[in-house]
């Protein structure tokens, strides 16, 4: 798919099909995360895979606005060392190039808060993460038949400003 309409085309999607996703595009898509631009190169992120049924089932039921991620086929835990003093722009301009890419896959998604969340901890826990990294997002990927407008967007005339504000 073309960058442009990818970019356009990309919505929140909460349900997905039963259907797996095969390992090398799940791994096509985190090496696209991995590509995203960083404060100078640190790339501080570690990217967790989630495919096992119990575990997505755990992370919906702790994440306050994620109870659907238990009927994603997988969902990516995107975290960085929160040393970094840019770790949450790392972490999130690597989040959204996974989301595009999954869209570029036919891959649906939505991006669900995991920065200073209160369960953070719980969802470390049960994937053995290391105390020097926080949670940035999470991603539940899969396949759907839904296609979201979009709506409540705001018009390009109410955003863009040339020269002055």
């Amino acid at each position: 798919m073309d960058a442009i309409e990818v970019l356009k085309q990309r919505r929140a999607v909460r349900t997905f099909e039963d259907k797996p996703i095969p390992k090398n595009i799940l791994e096509d898509i985190i090496d696209c995360g991995r590509l995203a631009p960083s404060g100078n190169n640190v790339q501080p992120w570690h990217f967790v895979v989630v495919t096992d049924k119990d575990t997505l089932k755990f992370i919906s039921e702790k994440a306050t606005y994620g109870k659907f991620i238990k009927d994603a086929a997988a969902c990516v835990v995107v975290y960085c060392d929160k040393d970094n003093r840019h770790h949450l722009e790392d972490g999130s301009a690597a989040t959204e190039n996974i989301m595009l890419a999954a869209k570029a896959y036919g891959i649906s998604s939505c991006w669900v808060a995991g920065y200073d969340r209160s369960y953070e901890n719980d969802i470390n826990e049960r994937l053995n993460v290391p105390s020097n990294l926080r949670m940035i997002s999470i991603i539940p990927l899969g396949y759907s038949q839904d296609n979201p407008s979009p709506r409540n967007k705001k018009s390009l005339s109410d955003v863009l400003h040339w020269e002055k504000f």
